[in-house]
């Protein structure tokens, strides 16, 4: 059964960091907005399998139920 992979697994994390921000520029919050749901759509279609999106959904979840403040110590510490 395939799980989320949590580990560093980009091949040019600057890259897509870089793509990402550029797509977004000059857009209207509205305009993001479709665009991230739209993104969203097509990686959780490439990624097919419903364990793992139900695993990252719970995960995005639990990150968005903290406080900022224990987001950015978990980002930074990786747990």
């Amino acid at each position: 059964m395939p799980r989320l992979e949590l580990n560093p697994n980009f091949t040019d994390p600057d890259a897509f960091y870089a793509a990402l921000t550029e797509l977004h520029r000059e857009r209207s919050e509205a305009e993001s907005e479709r665009i991230n749901a739209r993104l969203i759509l097509l990686l959780a279609n490439h990624i097919g399998d419903q364990q793992v999106l139900e695993e990252a959904l719970a995960i995005a979840g639990q990150a968005a139920a903290q406080p900022p403040d224990q987001r950015s110590e978990q980002a930074a510490t990786g747990s």
